[in-house]
């Protein structure tokens, strides 16, 4: 088990390292003058600032900077010149729980250069915007049957160029929500006779190819990686470009006026199906299954966990879809952002909101009942602190935090290794 479980560490570090940004020729530090970044209500914040140009402090740089509550307009905007490249920036307090960002900028050689901080006010605090439904369970109960009444019709093509000495690779389809509707993934299988354990992987948001992982399935882990769009996930590359150019364009937008309408209805419940499928197989130990990604990922996982108590533990990176009304209430709303600029009349408004209720992860994390891993920076302006703790806090099960300040929508390899660790001991249970 534990070789096997080393597979999932080298396979989070690889995709940490995909997502990780760049150095840059220019670096603007922004660092809260409290160690772990976190305040008392009432006390004052402020923000250090160091830009450097191969490790020196420039002279004489010019910088611009902004005051924010997190992903709110600034409150304030003003312009300096660091004789020797550092400033200390009064950020003053927040009276109420939340988070307080200081932005910067610097223009070297026509290339601009950001560094950004953001203080945490009671964070532990935070509670949602969102409501849920007097019919929320009973709504998800109702889709759940109608999907299990449509037959599987699991499909499978082998893969050989992405097979190994160990392990079979397949691309599969299974049919999903209506008749004729098809979810696509890659099944990594061991090869050897036995019973092993799984792992579900769920992706971050956009319209991409998938090499699904038999390196875990190499070492003793069933592993299956799913798309959401409802396309096969082993077409070249072009393809994939038109369809976000084109027919999947903003696909997370789609459809909010009507709850059963929703893109995601359908993703909820393939996300299920592939669940079924796992449930399924023979090479399966019928038990341990743990379900994992990052952005729109960490939010299919704890939504997944929440609808389907096969889950044994989920892995949750700074979850998209988090109290997404925020906007609505004066604060911070959690990715796609739907609601930071609606131009529709206060009706509509109201009926997108009663229906966002249904798919926020908020109110799917109040029913999460299997341990959580759980994990994100403070810097994160897709799916941001404030709607990351929304969700956060109101989780009741055993719940493992992971807060590295400093990152933005990205992890370190070192993050990923605490997760391993972690579902070792799930796994193990």
């Amino acid at each position: 088990m534990r070789n096997s479980l080393l597979t999932l560490f080298i396979l989070f570090c690889s995709l940490s390292a995909l997502s990780q940004p760049s150095q840059k020729l220019v670096r603007v530090a922004v660092t809260p003058n409290s160690a772990d970044w976190n305040y008392k209500l009432g006390e004052k914040a402020k923000f250090n600032v160091l830009v450097t140009q191969n490790g020196i402090q420039m002279q004489n740089v010019n910088i611009s900077y902004e005051l924010s509550h997190d992903m709110l307009p600034p409150f304030k905007k003003e312009a300096t010149t660091l004789k020797d490249g550092k400033i200390e920036i009064d950020g003053g307090t927040m009276k109420d729980a939340g988070f307080l960002r200081c932005r910067v900028f610097v223009t070297h050689n026509n290339v601009k250069y950001e560094g950004r901080g953001t203080a945490g006010f009671a964070p532990e605090s935070i509670k949602p915007t969102t409501q849920m439904p007097s019919d929320f369970q009973e709504f998800w109960n109702k889709a759940k049957e109608e999907n299990a009444k449509i037959p599987m019709d699991a499909r499978l093509t082998l893969l050989p160029e992405k097979c190994t000495e160990k392990s079979n690779v397949y691309e599969i389809n299974l049919q999903n929500f209506r008749q004729g509707s098809r979810l696509y993934g890659i099944l990594s299988v061991p090869k050897a006779p036995g019973k092993y354990p799984a792992t579900l992987r769920v992706p971050g948001a956009g319209v991409r190819p998938y090499n699904g992982d038999p390196s875990s399935s190499d070492r003793g882990i069933i592993s299956l990686e799913i798309g959401i769009h409802g396309i096969p996930v082993t077409l070249k590359q072009g393809v994939y470009d038109n369809l976000r150019a084109g027919a999947l364009n903003g696909y997370q937008n789609q459809n909010w006026e009507n709850r059963d309408n929703v893109y995601y209805k359908r993703v909820f419940m393939g996300c299920v199906r592939a669940i079924d499928y796992i449930f399924s197989m023979k090479e399966f130990n019928g038990n341990d299954l743990l379900i994992y990604g990052g952005s729109q990922g960490g939010a299919l996982s704890i939504i997944t966990a929440a609808l389907d108590e096969r889950v044994k533990g989920l892995i949750s990176f700074y979850p998209a879809m988090s109290d997404m009304n925020g906007y609505l209430h004066g604060r911070a709303g959690g990715w796609p952002h739907y609601f930071k600029n609606l131009p529709d009349e206060k009706s509509i408004i109201n009926q997108k909101e009663k229906t966002a209720q249904y798919y926020d992860v908020v109110n799917f994390a109040r029913l999460v009942k299997v341990p959580v891993f759980y994990a994100f920076g403070y810097n994160d302006m897709v799916c941001p602190p404030t709607t990351s703790f929304a969700v956060y806090n109101v989780i009741s099960s055993p719940k493992k935090l992971l807060v590295v300040p400093e990152i933005e929508h990205y992890a370190y390899p070192e993050m990923w290794s605490d997760a391993w660790k972690w579902s070792e001991q799930i796994l193990r249970k």
